[in-house]
């Protein structure tokens, strides 16, 4: 199989739906109800809503596999308000909203692709903070993948009546440094 990264955006809106509602599908075969819910998220309008605010605000990455989309996320420069009561992190960031894959590419390195071609946007960009926010339930299996893929939980949160669990990750991008032999302006 052959993994393509290319940019995206708004017209990719229905393409990202319809990952997130193949997550939710597997989810339930899964047993795993309580991240997502059982309904389409393509059906709510606040999810409708959000993905479509990144996808036309932030910028769009989608892993093709052998030519058709498989999995994709948004990256922009800060979090979701819905984590605005958390301190900042104190420095420019890049933030990775709604990593999504079509589950039927489960298991070919896809959102591993995406969060390396994330890592290398956000270095290219001059930004050394990378960070991402997901459930944090059951058995923080998707805490782990990410732990997996180079970031390292920093904070824990809850959102809405239900106490949803949520953590937040960060990872390093390391910016090059300065070429030996340069000298400081001035």
């Amino acid at each position: 199989m052959r993994i393509t990264i290319r940019d995206g955006g708004p017209a990719d809106i229905p393409v990202m739906l319809g990952m997130l509602d193949s997550s939710v599908e597997w989810l339930v075969s899964q047993g795993r109800t309580r991240q997502w819910g059982t309904a389409p998220l393509s059906k709510q309008t606040r999810t409708v809503e959000s993905v479509t605010r990144y996808m036309t605000e932030g910028d769009v990455f989608l892993a093709e596999a052998d030519g058709v989309p498989a999995a994709a996320l948004t990256l922009t420069d800060s979090p979701g308000a819905y984590l605005a009561h958390l301190p900042p992190p104190g420095e420019p960031e890049r933030y990775i909203h709604w990593l999504a894959s079509d589950r039927r590419f489960k298991g070919h390195g896809l959102g591993s692709a995406l969060l390396a071609h994330a890592a290398e946007a956000t270095r290219q960009a001059g930004v050394d903070l990378l960070r991402v926010d997901c459930y944090a339930g059951d058995d923080r299996r998707l805490v782990a993948y990410y732990e997996a893929n180079g970031f390292t939980p920093t904070q824990t949160y809850t959102v809405g009546e239900h106490a949803w669990p949520g953590q937040v990750l960060a990872r390093r991008v390391r910016l090059p440094a300065p070429s030996a032999g340069r000298r400081p302006a001035g």
